[in-house]
């Protein structure tokens, strides 16, 4: 027999805390079933305060981290940064494709201008360490963009998990500070969300699910 699917009530301008409205047979797992990508369009002001924030990151960072690395660190772009960044991508947009119509520059100019603060989370992938595979430690860095929308949501916010093709223009990395050795895992759009995210069909683990057995 199904059970009603949890749902969370985001902030809204003034509230201080976020409630989960969840089945009681369920309440342990109440926070993760309640889980929703708002879409950064729909997320504004207010972000986290700074103290919100580094409480936010410092709940992300809590990921499984073979041989403790810690393969990730942060960018943060708020404020005037955001519209600074939409000019760079107008300017590599027209390099990319001469062509390139006005609506679609609009687009690129705006996309990081919704959301009041982007977290981009770089996977830090030291070439000499031999003895952790770089895969491992890349999951690590994905780990925490998905630990990073829990704490986000948590703390009463709206939050997405996006890439695009600035996460991967060398020109726009270098934009960013990123290194060779680091690649952009994600770009955590965070805010209050104007709309309460539906809920959308979520896969059947029993379908997924399969036993191993020895011939």
């Amino acid at each position: 027999m199904g059970h009603t699917a949890p749902c969370i009530r985001f902030r809204k301008a003034g509230a201080t805390s976020v409630t989960i409205l969840a089945n009681p047979e369920h309440e342990p797992f109440a926070a993760l079933d309640a889980r929703r990508s708002v879409p950064a369009r729909q997320l504004t002001a207010p972000g986290p305060d700074d103290a919100t924030l580094l409480r936010m990151l410092g709940a992300a960072s809590r990921v499984p981290d073979h041989g403790k690395r810690v393969p990730f660190r942060f960018v943060r772009l708020a404020g005037e940064a955001r519209d600074a960044f939409g000019a760079h991508l107008v300017r590599r947009a027209q390099e990319r494709d001469p062509a390139i119509g006005a609506a679609a520059l609009e687009k690129e100019r705006l996309r990081f201008s919704h959301a009041p603060l982007i977290i981009t989370v770089v996977a830090v992938l030291d070439a000499d360490d031999t003895k952790i595979p770089e895969l491992e430690r890349l999951l690590t860095a994905g780990s925490v963009c998905f630990a990073l929308l829990q704490a986000a949501q948590a703390a009463g916010f709206g939050a997405c998990w996006l890439t695009g093709w600035a996460a991967y223009d060398r020109d726009i990395l270098a934009t960013l500070g990123v290194q060779r050795h680091e690649r952009v895992v994600g770009f955590i759009h965070i805010g209050t969300a104007r709309i309460a995210p539906p809920e959308r069909e979520r896969p059947d683990p029993r379908a997924l699910l399969s036993d191993w057995r020895p011939d």
